[in-house]
């Protein structure tokens, strides 16, 4: 029998759960103390049972009412969307396994490291006890525990061992959605890892990077290595082609030595990383824009005296979340670094690294919502209010099914992605295919990075105030959950990026249960079809006050019919059928309906600016 089918049909209350947030306290019994009327005296019995301090809520007793807590089980085994879709694609045994064992030890173990990172984040040593600049970034044991069992448990290794073909895409990023919640933000430093590897792999493994290839994507604890993505500097993030300041300046053996200053450096204790500088001539002069950008791979190491080799660290960044992940700024005063890509083609090399990278964002998006849903799910077991459970009120149940409705959409929206992905490394991706990774990855990443914040949010308020407790581990989803709209590329930066590649599929079967469903999508892929028609003829400009909603809208219709198609197989259940039924409600094509309304006319921007800062005078102040 594998470990998966034991597994499931285990009792998972007998050994596949853990406390979220704090240990399990029994629940106490203690009989309540009569208070005497005015006027009367209390019996010998009532004064000797108060005598023996008996009394609830006296001094250090709080009353016997503690409320149950909600438990984390085994994410594989409670994600009957997850289970559902690997069993139509990615039946194979060895994969299940893997995953319901994986689940197991992220609820027992792995989710208590990551709540250690949470408490105990990374600092900064700038020097040590006698005054010599040392720099070091103190990380918390468990940490350091996540970077092995990364490697351990193939989490980049599965991409590039292809041991499942074109289909190894989706086995890596299941096991990452199991994964991320619990994973104290190690998911960050594991994104930008597969990045590179993808770039190295997409250039050619060869000298000087072969080694670092090799020791990316391996099992081995002990060899394995982090990269870095050291790209954005003070004057822009996305904005890499005007903002890029850092030169490189050629040295005798073919190598360069790197000198800028990097505004937001993420996993900043990684082993390596890829970074953008500027290659100067002769005459120290440098080419502007992209044209002047070349890729560079530097290795993170010390002299013999332990500081730092052509980097200072200048500060930690203080985040609203993702406060796990070491994030400085770095003066590069000299840094060692091989340039590999062709000089002035930089930007081009890194569209590989932001497609990984950007799945990975969406994947964590949707692992985000489904994690909260779970354990809202479960408190809803738990909790009496007014006289009942909160699953037996109505107007909970219909909150809950309206996040798991967008966590089904996400969930579907991302790993569509990633099957796309993994077509296309495996040499079997059709030229439509192709496109539609281009067009799909900003699209699923702008739109599963809103739906993460409105889901988790909507979970915390489930939680009623301890939602809102710190302690509870809580919080923190929601924090970290704000970084998915923003890191590498916010919505109305993708937003634009749609608009460089637009395609369509239609992928909808009739059957009559869902013929409401395939009907909204027909229509709005009619409905967006004459928009981009139209809207090709309108003035410059159109289109990117159109962009974002053009971009939901296409994130809308698109999983309206991955929902459709998964409900479409045969083993679908009827909560399959309903969720489609649901997600197809809404309104799939907004871009047609502001269009209508006037919001992209000409007459808009100027609207918007008077709108915004009018409040304050500040238009009247600079005209």
């Amino acid at each position: 029998m594998s470990v998966y089918t034991a597994l499931l049909n285990r009792s998972v209350a007998a050994g596949c759960s853990r406390v979220w947030g704090a240990a399990p306290r029994p629940l106490l019994h203690i009989r309540s103390a009569s208070v005497a009327e005015p006027g009367t005296r209390r019996s010998d019995d009532e004064q000797l049972w108060e005598a023996s301090s008996f009394l609830p809520f006296s001094r250090a007793r709080i009353g016997s009412f503690f409320q149950e807590t909600p438990v984390l089980k085994n994410p594989f085994l409670e994600d009957a969307l997850l289970r559902g879709y690997l069993r139509r694609h990615l039946p194979q045994g060895a994969v299940l396994s893997d995953l319901c064992a994986f689940g197991e030890r992220v609820a027992i173990e792995v989710d208590k490291w990551g709540r250690e990172c949470e408490v105990n984040p990374p600092r900064l040593v700038h020097f040590d006890p006698w005054g010599r600049r040392v720099d070091h970034i103190v990380t918390s044991p468990a940490w350091k525990r996540m970077k092995d069992l990364s490697a351990q448990e193939g989490l980049v290794a599965i991409g590039y061992e292809r041991s499942f073909g074109e289909w190894s895409r989706v086995y890596q990023m299941s096991k990452l959605y199991i994964f991320s919640p619990s994973a104290g933000l190690y998911t960050c430093p594991l994104a930008m890892t597969d990045g590179a590897a993808k770039v190295i792999q997409s250039i050619g493994v060869s000298w000087p990077v072969d080694e670092a290839f090799s020791r990316l994507t391996t099992r081995q604890s002990e060899r394995f290595w982090t990269s870095g993505q050291w790209m954005t500097e003070r004057q822009g993030g996305s904005d890499v082609a005007t903002g890029t300041e850092t030169v490189a300046v050629s040295q005798t053996d073919g190598s360069y030595k790197l000198h800028g200053f990097k505004w937001f450096t993420s996993a900043t204790d990684a082993d390596m990383t890829l970074t953008l500088a500027r290659v100067q001539d002769r005459t120290g002069a440098t080419t502007p824009g992209s044209r002047g950008l070349s890729l560079f791979y530097a290795e993170v190491s010390r002299d013999e005296d332990g500081r730092l080799k052509g980097i200072e660290v200048q500060r930690l960044k203080d985040k609203l979340g993702t406060r796990q992940v070491p994030t400085a700024e770095l003066l590069l005063d000299g840094l060692p670094a091989h340039r590999i890509s062709e000089e002035g083609r930089g930007v081009p090399c890194i569209a590989n690294m932001l497609t990984i990278t950007r799945i990975h964002n969406s994947i964590s998006a949707a692992a985000a919502m489904r994690r909260v849903v779970q354990l809202a799910r479960d408190y809803a077991t738990r909790r009496t209010a007014f006289g009942k459970l909160l699953r037996d009120h109505p107007l909970h149940m219909q909150t809950l099914a309206r996040m798991e409705v967008e966590t089904h959409g996400a969930f579907l929206l991302s790993m569509d992605v990633c099957r796309l992905l993994g077509q296309e490394e495996s040499g079997v991706a059709t030229q439509l295919d192709t496109h539609l990774l281009r067009l799909l990855t900003p699209v699923v990443k702008l739109y599963t990075g809103k739906q993460a914040v409105a889901v988790v949010s909507e979970g915390l308020e489930s939680f009623g105030g301890q939602g809102y407790i710190e302690d509870t581990g809580l919080p923190g989803l929601l924090r970290d959950a704000q970084v998915l709209s923003i890191w590498e590329g916010t919505t109305n930066v993708l937003s634009l990026d749609v608009l460089r590649c637009v395609a369509l599929t239609k992928r909808l079967t009739d059957v009559s249960t869902l013929a409401p469903a395939v009907k909204a999508v027909d229509g709005a892929l009619s409905q967006l079809q004459m928009f981009v028609q139209e809207a090709a003829t309108r003035e410059p400009g159109y289109l990117d006050l159109a962009a974002r909603d053009l971009a939901y809208s296409l994130a809308r219709i698109y999983a309206g019919a991955l929902l459709i198609d998964h409900a479409c197989w045969k083993e679908a259940s009827a909560s399959d059928t309903y969720a489609a039924l649901r997600w197809c409600e809404q309104d799939l094509c907004p871009v047609v309906t502001k269009q209508a309304r006037g919001c992209y006319d000409p007459s808009t921007p100027p609207l918007d600016s008077a709108l915004v800062y009018d409040q304050s005078g500040w238009l009247k102040g600079v005209k």
